[in-house]
């Protein structure tokens, strides 16, 4: 059985392999000690809420989020900006549980929502939009990077 758990500090040692699994995923090489510099960061400034799935004792998905803001609507938003599942454990609803968890925990704290970026080709978007997300269509994304 999976169980979603808002993650802490104390769980970073969880977090690390498989956020390092994730980043080589997106064609980054392996670094748990930077993993772990960027983890420790984030939690000791409380710049992030991360859910881990957990089988037993083993971290197999997590979700991250940050927290921004909408000058519109005068309100805190959640950029859900990592959400990754172990392979062998995919296709088992762990992806659903963890947006499910970030929804929740957005709602109850009363934000105006979540926002996500995702790949064109990502097979995920079905089940964004099956569970409300709705694609941005009217907006172009940009991003400029710093050399």
């Amino acid at each position: 059985m999976i169980s979603v758990i808002r993650a802490s500090e104390e769980d970073i040692d969880k977090i690390v392999p498989l956020f390092d699994q994730y980043r080589i995923f997106y064609k980054q090489p392996t670094d748990k000690q930077s993993v772990r510099n960027f983890l420790e960061e984030r939690f000791s400034n409380n710049e992030c809420v991360v859910f881990l799935a957990m089988k037993d004792d083993l971290a197999v998905g997590f979700t991250l989020l940050y927290t921004s803001f909408s000058s519109v609507s005068l309100k805190p938003i959640y950029i859900l900006n990592d959400l990754y599942v172990n392979q062998s454990y995919r296709q088992k609803g762990i992806g659903q549980q963890l947006l499910q968890a970030a929804q929740k925990h957005c709602y109850h704290q009363g934000f105006k929502g979540l926002a996500l970026e995702t790949a064109i080709d990502n097979p995920a978007q079905g089940l964004y939009e099956k569970l409300g997300w709705e694609k941005d269509s009217h907006c172009f994304h940009y991003f400029w990077t710093a050399h």
